[in-house]
């Protein structure tokens, strides 16, 4: 299983939560649903219990966030890079099982293949922050 896509996959389950204002629970059983969907690939219960974490801590991590963005304010973020941001601060504050070095590498390749130019260079600026706070 390649948590890299699984990370990615998270990604986009936490986009389309944000855009469609749905339930993490239909996302996932949405995704389950599609016979198009390859799922040998992906960790599900890394994004599950990642999502459920996500969500239950949402205040929590968008506040770690938020103390972290200089000039910003989190609701000006785009919602690739609030999503990419909760993904590695859920990671920093309660999955001690991945080094915070390699969710920073994480958050930045996601932020290369699907943010803005400018986002790799910011994701990386608000966890380096994060980890030096």
């Amino acid at each position: 299983m390649n948590r890299r896509k699984s990370r990615e996959l998270l990604m986009k389950f936490l986009f389309e939560i944000s855009i469609n204002k749905l339930a993490y629970e239909e996302v996932l059983e949405n995704y389950k649903m599609d016979k198009n969907n390859i799922v040998e690939e992906i960790d599900f219960n890394f994004i599950k219990e990642s999502i459920e974490g996500i969500e239950e801590n949402k205040e929590i991590i968008d506040n770690k966030i938020e103390m972290n963005l200089k000039n910003w304010k989190i609701n000006r973020l785009s919602k690739i890079d609030l999503a990419i941001l909760r993904i590695c601060t859920y990671e920093f504050l309660f999955n001690k099982d991945i080094p915070n070095n390699v969710s920073i590498n994480e958050g930045i390749e996601l932020a290369k293949k699907y943010s803005a130019d400018s986002s790799p260079s910011f994701i990386n600026g608000v966890l380096g922050n994060m980890m030096k706070s």
